[in-house]
């Protein structure tokens, strides 16, 4: 038994009016935007720093698996949304209602958008880093940061971003790396050889965590990060 496909008509999009062919330009650009949306809100939110933060967090406590990455993703996803929540409001106050009202075109709407996202990265962007970029295309020194192409700013501050979030990653590591030490000498000095340290410190490590109320700093820290 064959299957019957559908026929799809697109002789509207291909035909010569002008107008349609706007209507099919338009919604290509739609469908383009909705399928870079992730990697925008990664790359131009603090999304990058939570995420890699809280996965440094669960390989410090040594917990495999636990929690998921679907918490920890939807986790990150929230706090990104909490932090940048008046960043979101001012594009909505800026540019998204004016475009919807007709008071501006598209290309406004975009330059109006860019400008609350560019002043965000740019006071978590190290200047070394975005000098990097802006060098390298042979660009002259901007101004202002409304001059900074999102060419050289997105990527400048992923870098930064990553820097900063290893840093933490570090400073987090660094209690779970004692009580393994301690632990592994202490099974040494008792010749337990064959004892992986793992399995007695992973206990101690997540009583550490739950007394200090591990979640709470990290996610505080996180916060006034920015």
């Amino acid at each position: 038994m064959i299957a019957m496909v559908p026929a799809i008509d697109i002789g509207n999009f291909l035909g010569d009016d002008p107008e349609n062919m706007s209507t099919a330009l338009q919604l290509l650009l739609l469908l383009t935007v909705l399928s870079l949306a992730p990697a925008i809100l990664i790359l131009m939110t603090c999304f990058t720093r939570i995420v890699v933060v809280l996965s440094f967090v669960r390989q410090g406590i040594a917990t495999q698996q636990m929690p998921p990455n679907q918490v920890l993703i939807a986790l990150a996803l929230f706090l990104t949304f909490f932090i940048m929540a008046p960043v979101f409001a001012e594009i909505n106050e800026e540019a998204l209602t004016p475009f919807l009202d007709g008071d501006i075109n598209q290309d406004e709407a975009f330059e109006e958008a860019s400008i609350p996202l560019k002043e965000f990265m740019a006071e978590h962007t190290r200047e070394k880093d975005l000098a990097l970029f802006i060098d390298y295309a042979g660009m002259e020194q901007p101004e202002t940061i409304e001059d900074i192409p999102l060419t050289a700013m997105v990527p400048a501050f992923a870098i930064s971003e990553l820097k900063t979030a290893f840093q933490i990653g570090f400073l987090i590591f660094i209690p779970f790396l004692v009580i393994d030490m301690i632990v592994a000498s202490v099974l040494m000095s008792m010749g337990m050889m064959m004892l992986p340290p793992v399995m007695i410190s992973l206990p101690f490590k997540i009583l550490l965590f739950v007394l200090v109320d591990g979640w709470y700093l990290i996610v505080e820290s996180l916060l006034l990060s920015y």
